[in-house]
């Protein structure tokens, strides 16, 4: 892991894969709800593209009807549009696919490698393998993302 020295005195950059959200919205306990709940008002902020909305949307639609949870469309698209309000937003001008085994997971290292973030939050942590090294970007759970900050003293 990087070492804390590296996020003093400014936020830290993430992004969040779509899994993380739907194991969210499928759950109101564990590390996925804690960490969306979190959003603007800890140590970190989120950074999303216009795909990785639209990605996020789709999905959570159709999981909503797939798995009838007890949401809306509208439910989602609040949920989206509070996510946009507290992101950086940024448009992606460039690709250099393919560098992962997952083509659907190209446009989060994208948008991480753009943004500068400091971690990708996700729990397909296999199909993310070199980024680190490639990139300097830290691949991790929510549940490890949660337990790092508290290990280093960083507050939520």
């Amino acid at each position: 892991m990087l070492s804390v020295e590296r996020y003093e005195n400014r936020l830290l950059q993430i992004v969040i894969d779509t899994n993380v959200l739907i194991a969210a919205l499928q759950s109101k306990v564990g590390a996925s709800f804690n960490l969306l709940k979190r959003i603007g008002t800890g140590p970190f902020v989120i950074n999303l593209s216009v795909p990785l909305c639209l990605e996020y949307e789709s999905v959570a639609k159709r999981i909503v009807v797939e798995k009838q949870l007890p949401l809306t469309n509208g439910d989602i698209e609040e949920l989206i549009e509070m996510l946009t309000q507290a992101a950086n937003l940024w448009q992606i001008r460039f690709l250099w696919r393919p560098f992962l085994p997952d083509p659907n997971d190209e446009m989060l290292l994208e948008l991480a490698f753009t943004a500068n973030c400091d971690f990708i939050v996700t729990y397909n942590l296999r199909d993310f393998r070199g980024v680190k090294e490639n990139f300097g970007i830290e691949v991790i759970t929510p549940k490890q993302f949660i337990q790092w900050l508290d290990q280093k003293n960083i507050p939520f």
